[in-house]
């Protein structure tokens, strides 16, 4: 029985904290521990049953669209809403007025991947009992980078983003549950109509600030840990986490005079020649890896690593990495030569 509520997931940025890898594809649909990052997010929505999701997409929007419904349109009903210009989170979650109506929604960013699954946050939504916003939270070592919440016990009395003189050290995590979608969706308007921007856009945050202003209860829940896959140190970090976790998944693939030590991630049609990989490696399908050691890294599709020691490196579709060297940090379509 699906839940009477609407996930709608932002993936229409272009990912710059990611170039050189998002030059060529969407920032959800980079490759860590086995699938793109959408993927990853789209799997922990099983247990939420939701409605219906709502996938904002943008930039190289056929490349999500064509992953997602391969692989998850007999799952979930799913809905796809362009954002032509990228104005803000915000501005995002506006575009999608004609679609959310009034219903409830989730809103799960596109880069954020969660240990926990999204059911523990929607029974913790539930647990809030009557309130217009529930908001996760969790402490965070540097506020002046996060959206911050100001508490009195578990009700908001402030938020602000990236705040220069942050009140608290409670970050917002990146999953919110709005029942006042309508009062929300007119106060985005308002500040559109307004061009009340932010550093350029239009922030969610401040309109959540406004629904306060304006009397609105706002809560939060607790979030007990987070994967940002918005950069590259990050992204390998949350690579590492997922093999942790990971079940092994049978892939067709050749493996020859090689070593193979797990955590790892192999996708269909990659041959291992005379190499030592793993642990906590991700090698997408179609690639070649030969007369190497790779270790704590990301590989792409169709990328041919010859004779090289990687860690920590991140490797993108269509590489060429040929030669002696400790750390990449290369773009897909890429051939480098040591």
């Amino acid at each position: 029985m699906k839940n009477k509520i609407k996930v709608v997931i932002p993936a229409a940025g272009a990912g710059k904290r990611l170039f050189p890898h998002t030059f060529t594809k969407p920032k959800p649909m980079v490759y860590i521990a086995g699938k793109p990052i959408i993927g990853h997010i789209l799997d922990r929505m099983r247990d939420v049953k939701p409605e219906e999701i709502i996938i904002i997409v943008g930039y190289k929007k056929e490349q999500i669209i064509s992953y997602v419904n391969a692989n998850y349109s007999k799952e979930f009903n799913i809905r796809y809403i362009e954002q032509n210009d990228q104005l803000g989170l915000g501005h995002s979650i506006y575009v999608t007025r004609d679609v959310i109506g009034d219903s409830d929604i989730m809103i799960a960013l596109g880069d954020m991947i969660f240990k926990a699954g999204y059911i523990e946050f929607y029974n913790h939504y539930l647990k809030n009992g009557e309130t217009s916003a529930s908001i996760g939270v969790r402490e965070v070592e540097d506020p002046t980078k996060y959206g911050i919440v100001e508490l009195e016990g578990n009700h908001i009395i402030s938020l602000e983003e990236k705040p220069a003189r942050p009140k608290s050290n409670m970050g917002i995590a990146g999953v919110y549950f709005i029942k006042e979608t309508r009062i929300l969706i007119s106060i985005i308007e308002e500040m559109i109509r307004k061009n009340k921007r932010n550093r350029g856009e239009y922030q969610l945050t401040d309109a959540l600030q406004e629904m306060i202003n304006r009397g609105y209860n706002l809560k939060i829940f607790p979030v007990s840990s987070w994967y940002d896959c918005g950069h590259s140190a990050s992204l390998l970090e949350t690579n590492r986490v997922l093999l942790d976790e990971k079940e092994d998944v049978d892939h067709i693939h050749e493996i020859k005079d090689s070593v193979v030590i797990q955590p790892v991630a192999i996708g269909d049609n990659v041959r291992i020649i005379n190499s030592v990989v793993g642990p906590h490696a991700s090698i997408a399908s179609d690639s070649f890896i030969e007369n190497s050691i790779i270790s704590d890294s990301v590989i792409g599709s169709r990328s041919h690593i010859s004779k090289v020691n990687l860690q920590r490196s991140i490797i993108g579709d269509d590489a060429s990495v040929h030669g002696k060297h400790n750390s990449l940090n290369i773009g897909d379509s890429s051939s480098i030569e040591f």
